[in-house]
């Protein structure tokens, strides 16, 4: 992968790759594997882009498809970077697992369904439901409805109504 390319097309939407990650994997080491493979498969799949979105949707659409394909398999492609470590700027950027209320906040998303942990992280992100529909594949008209479900159950589980 050329540097040029993670700077200008990866880079800048590091917090969308962070987040998604972030919310499929419970340590830094998982983390940092989801990550780099996120990237890869970015870099491996950047002539696949339609322009048909905007990049960030597709960024978005591809880090979660991965994550899940990962999450799933529950086994890991060992295709890294040529660095042993993700790039000083991502670490200090994403301060992943240090601040108490968002790891709070991540340990009840965690215990939501896949596409609800999707669902409430493109929400979070404020994207409009046409461009979480897409993201996701599914209609726009259930989407409300589904958010709406989704923050009743964040608030039961942040409340210790729910393990």
């Amino acid at each position: 992968m050329s540097s040029d390319f993670y700077t200008t097309s990866i880079l800048p939407y590091s917090g969308i790759i962070i987040k998604i990650c972030r919310a499929y994997t419970n340590s830094q080491e998982d983390f940092e594997d989801y990550y780099q493979e996120v990237c890869l498969q970015i870099w491996r799949s950047r002539d696949k882009f339609k322009k048909e979105s905007e990049w960030s949707t597709w960024i978005y659409r591809l880090s979660l498809n991965v994550c899940l394909t990962l999450v799933k398999s529950k086994k890991r492609k060992h295709q890294y970077f040529n660095t042993d470590s993700l790039p000083e700027q991502v670490i200090e950027d994403s301060k992943a697992f240090t601040d108490e209320d968002l790891n709070t906040l991540y340990k009840a998303i965690k215990q939501l369904a896949e596409i609800d942990r999707a669902l409430i992280l493109l929400y979070l992100e404020e994207k409009s439901y046409v461009e979480m529909a897409e993201i996701i594949g599914t209609n726009p008209n259930n989407i409300g409805v589904r958010i709406k479900r989704i923050k009743q159950r964040l608030k039961k589980i942040l409340h210790g109504k729910i393990n």
